[in-house]
């Protein structure tokens, strides 16, 4: 139990500390390569800092060959980065649905969908012929992922550059970014490398505890991989960034459902949504109207605050805590 333990806070300790050094680089990248930070947010560091998804759940279904603890922890990730929104609010003085762009609203949509798919695909798990091995819904998630990703792309780039954007020149240091590029890839294998043992370390806690892969991926696996979510959204607030942290949660979300068609096509012993428990469907549930929730405000733009956090941001705080409750 000391070594299953011990081991997992070494692994979280280096995806938090990796994790903090990708922002860095990251934000870097964003300079140096002239991106908005906005995209550099929702593309660039969602898809690295979701990479513990990937690999935690890649090694859970083909190592550990525990389904439920890899759809925990990537459903459960995407709670909680919507939990994070309540964290950032906190720091702010004004609701942050009010400080960024209303176009987030599009990642926001995409993400509902993809949710809602992963929903129906579980429900009707029973009665989906499989084509080879995986269910035919991982086909649809990853082409409504590629639309989702040329939509936004399109979209921000119709968009014209804001006032707080940099606007960077052509003429870039090319060995300064080829040194950037170097550690943020460094820092990315740190972190998959971690993120490759998590699960074992996990799934020897859960059982040594009597804890459900389920519950047990949903609330800390989920917690540790969405460490660097959590590292990036708070060093871009502090940065005045708010636009590329809120880029970085929605995307984060919209690459993690992608991660479960992913997951699917590894999981040979059938399709990977007839092999969990149903008990998801909340933790999916839950994610939809957090994200329906965020998106409300990014519309309607919320001014006061009411002790210390947005309307938005206590209703997406009092969702997350029941489904805690609830699977526990």
């Amino acid at each position: 139990m000391i070594t299953s333990v011990i081991g997992f806070l070494i692994c979280a300790a280096l995806i938090t500390l990796s994790g903090t050094q990708l922002s860095k680089q990251g934000n870097r990248l964003a300079e140096l390569t002239g991106f908005s930070k906005a995209w550099i947010g929702l593309i660039l560091m969602a898809t690295v800092t979701s990479l513990p998804e990937l690999v935690t759940g890649l090694s859970s279904v083909v190592v550990v060959r525990a389904p439920d603890l890899a759809v925990g922890n990537v459903v459960g990730s995407c709670t909680f980065n919507l939990l994070v929104l309540s964290l950032l609010d906190l720091m702010l003085k004004k609701p942050i649905t009010s400080l960024v762009k209303t176009s987030h609203v599009v990642a926001g949509s995409f993400s509902i969908i993809l949710l809602a798919c992963v929903g129906v695909a579980i429900l009707l798990s029973p009665v989906t012929p499989a084509i080879l091995w995986f269910s035919p819904f991982s086909l649809l998630l990853l082409s409504i992922y590629v639309a989702a990703m040329r939509g936004i792309f399109l979209f921000e780039k119709s968009n014209t550059v804001t006032q707080n954007e940099q606007v960077i020149s052509d003429d870039r240091d090319k060995k300064d970014l080829k040194h950037v590029l170097s550690i943020y890839s460094i820092h990315a294998l740190v972190v998959t490398i971690a993120a490759l043992f998590l699960p074992y370390f996990g799934e020897r806690i859960a059982q040594q505890t009597g804890l459900s892969d389920t519950f047990f991926g949903t609330v800390f696996l989920a917690i540790t991989t969405s460490l660097p979510e959590l590292v990036v959204s708070v060093s871009a607030l502090r940065m005045g960034s708010l636009d590329m942290a809120m880029g970085n949660l929605l995307g984060s979300n919209v690459f993690n459902i992608a991660i479960l068609a992913i997951l699917d096509l590894f999981y040979i012993e059938g399709p990977l949504f007839g092999s969990i428990s149903g008990t998801h469907s909340l933790s999916i549930l839950a994610s939809i109207i957090m994200t329906a929730v965020v998106a409300i405000g990014l519309v309607i733009r919320p001014e006061r605050k009411a002790w210390r956090l947005g309307v938005d941001t206590w209703i997406i705080l009092i969702i997350y805590m029941l489904l805690l409750l609830i699977l526990n």
